[in-house]
């Protein structure tokens, strides 16, 4: 299998409230600006022609979407009509990255394109061995002038290349899968792989500084707080892990299921979904649990704080929003089908896709 990897160009527009990348920022932290109203109403649905399992991206008044259908869709925020729509030779299942007036996102067919935002020409593509399904992560090169965008892939790689054309900076090998998406902080790259370690590569030369043992498969992203990494595992942990000493500080072990779902971190919590039906919220300091909200079917959805709530879908077809002090209930949707995607929030607007392979767009209840 080939995998393309989209770059599309973005009218430039103030972003500061948008939600340009997968988790929100570089950190992979989960945290949205502003509030979400305590009833959200559906202000319009699109509809592609399979599967969304892509979580979407918000930027300049655009949602910026992949499908299994192959496809990448740009949709109006306002209105949810489609602007363009361009198609790949496989299913788009990454979320896209705004940087700048740019967006990038893998697919499953092997290549690597550059469009344009407004078009949808193609300006640029390369190729990598195998499918990306984890979102890009960017960072500006240590002297300043470049853009560099970050990917890994399926074919254990980890890509390091140039925004403006597409060129290889560095390559990192791993011994497994790439699932997630890496983490860029302070000249770090950090990521899980399913090779059970905890990678920390250097973002000038794409050399290793650490491979920490994970004790598992790691399919999701991790998320990056100071100098501690948040994740869990395909063993049934959660883990905290000191990136500064690479010693584990915490363990979370609950019921016997899987993590998948990426965590979203707090200033003394940490909030993700579990394969158990259950959302879990812990102590960031000892990973001490605080409180559990259950669901009908398992959450690999990733979570989105947003001031006071917590935002999130279900494999038993429902949206939720609960209370982030302590897991109460504070209003749900139920769309109907299985919910794996996470949801985007930017300026009171929630957009998230499902596997019915519809996107769905709630903001606040207007007078």
């Amino acid at each position: 299998m080939r995998i393309w990897l989209i770059l599309l160009t973005l009218t430039s527009t103030s972003l500061a409230d948008d939600w340009q990348i997968f988790r929100g920022d570089q950190a992979m932290h989960g945290i949205a600006k502003g509030q979400l109203a305590d009833t959200l109403k559906l202000r319009w649905q699109f509809k592609t022609e399979d599967m969304e399992r892509s979580s979407a991206a918000i930027a300049g008044g655009r949602v910026f979407v992949g499908s299994d259908d192959a496809r990448v869709y740009a949709i109006d925020l306002e209105t949810g009509k489609e602007i363009w729509r361009y198609q790949t030779a496989g299913a788009v299942e990454a979320s896209p990255t705004v940087v700048g007036d740019s967006v990038y996102v893998g697919s499953s067919d092997n290549f690597v394109y550059a469009l344009s935002a407004k078009t949808g020409e193609e300006r640029w593509r390369y190729e990598t061995m195998e499918r990306v399904l984890g979102a890009a992560n960017w960072t500006q090169s240590p002297d300043g002038k470049q853009t560099w965008i970050l990917a890994g892939s399926y074919d254990s790689v980890l890509y390091c290349l140039n925004a403006q054309d597409g060129k290889l900076i560095w390559k990192y090998q791993t011994d497994n899968y790439i699932n997630g998406s890496p983490v860029v902080s302070n000249g770090r790259v950090v990521f899980g792989g399913c090779d059970a370690l905890l990678h920390v590569v250097d973002v000038l030369t794409g050399k290793s500084i650490a491979a920490i043992d994970a004790r598992s498969y790691v399919a999701g992203t991790v998320s990056l707080a100071g100098s501690r990494a948040y994740f869990g595992h395909m063993d049934n942990e959660f883990l905290c892990i000191d990136l500064a000493t690479e010693q584990l500080v915490w363990t979370y072990a609950d019921k016997n299921f899987p993590y998948y779902s990426s965590p979203a971190i707090a200033t003394d919590r940490v909030v993700f979904g579990g394969r158990d039906r259950r959302l879990h919220c812990v102590s960031r300091k000892d990973g001490k649990p605080l409180w559990t909200f259950k669901t009908r079917g398992k959450i690999d959805s990733s979570p989105v704080i947003c001031g006071d709530k917590v935002a999130f879908g279900s494999i038993d077809g429902r949206l939720y929003t609960v209370k982030l002090d302590d897991g109460a209930e504070v209003w749900s949707y139920e769309i109907g089908d299985s919910i794996s995607a996470s949801p985007a929030v930017a300026d009171g607007m929630m957009v998230i896709g499902s596997e019915d392979g519809s996107v769905y767009a709630f903001g606040p209840v207007q007078p």
